[in-house]
């Protein structure tokens, strides 16, 4: 059979209908599950502790998804002025999921908001705003004049991390959407990417069989390569064993 993947989903206002919200996930997600064999089950942004033990007998692998700033009293810091929109319930939802789903062996992969997810569910801190806090770095936000699978910089893997293992080399060039980003990375979280000016751009859970975060968008990245495919290969591969 083919695994069971579930990826969280955002509160989404755009729906036709007034006062008629919907939960989403974007379509890159989705399809570079199915296209590598996974099935793809939207997880909406409200799960509570009842609902976790279900999820983790059920779900066979977890992705997470991108989106809102995380709160910062997650992450020990008070709101500053720069901090974007919040969403509570997500926030509570994905952190407990997280912190249950890595007392098993199943595999996770986090992506962008969700690598910052898995940063801050082992104590981890984050920068609220690249921009303020390190004003000599790149440019690494998203702009919406700039198609989302557009290269912007180049990352420099650790030679012998599971991501260079997977994708099969340490330099790579990809894209960027974020304007917050990993701090002081959380316990057990070994940094294994980084991008020019230093910013953090993947971690792994050092003794997890597959538990890997990155900070750029690979699924969107696969409209016009095939660089980033053998991550979501090697997940849903994970997840089937």
């Amino acid at each position: 059979m083919k695994p069971l993947i579930g990826i969280t989903g955002r509160r989404d206002t755009s729906a036709r209908l007034l006062r008629h919200g919907m939960h989403a996930v974007g379509e890159t997600y989705t399809r570079a599950i199915h296209q590598m064999g996974g099935v793809p089950i939207i997880l909406p942004p409200l799960t509570t502790p009842e609902d976790w033990p279900t999820l983790l007998e059920r779900l066979d692998g977890l992705l997470l998804s991108g989106g809102e700033d995380i709160a910062p009293e997650h992450y020990r810091q008070a709101d500053e002025p720069w901090l974007g929109s919040v969403d509570p319930e997500r926030d509570a939802s994905e952190l407990g999921l997280v912190q249950q789903w890595l007392t098993t062996e199943r595999p996770l992969l986090a992506i962008c908001r969700g690598h910052q997810i898995l940063n801050v569910a082992r104590q981890g801190t984050l920068y609220q705003d690249i921009a303020t806090y390190l004003p000599h770095a790149l440019d690494h936000a998203y702009t919406p004049a700039r198609m989302m699978e557009q290269a912007v910089h180049s990352v420099t893997l650790t030679s012998k991390s599971r991501l260079a293992e997977i994708l099969g080399g340490v330099n790579f060039e990809v894209n960027s959407a974020h304007h917050q980003a990993v701090q002081q990375p959380g316990i057990g979280l070994v940094v294994t990417a980084y991008a020019p000016d230093g910013i953090i751009e993947a971690l792994e859970l050092s003794e997890h069989p597959f538990c890997v975060g990155v900070q750029w968008h690979p699924e969107a990245m696969l409209k016009v390569s095939e660089t980033m495919s053998p991550l979501f290969a090697a997940f849903v591969s994970a997840a089937a064993r």
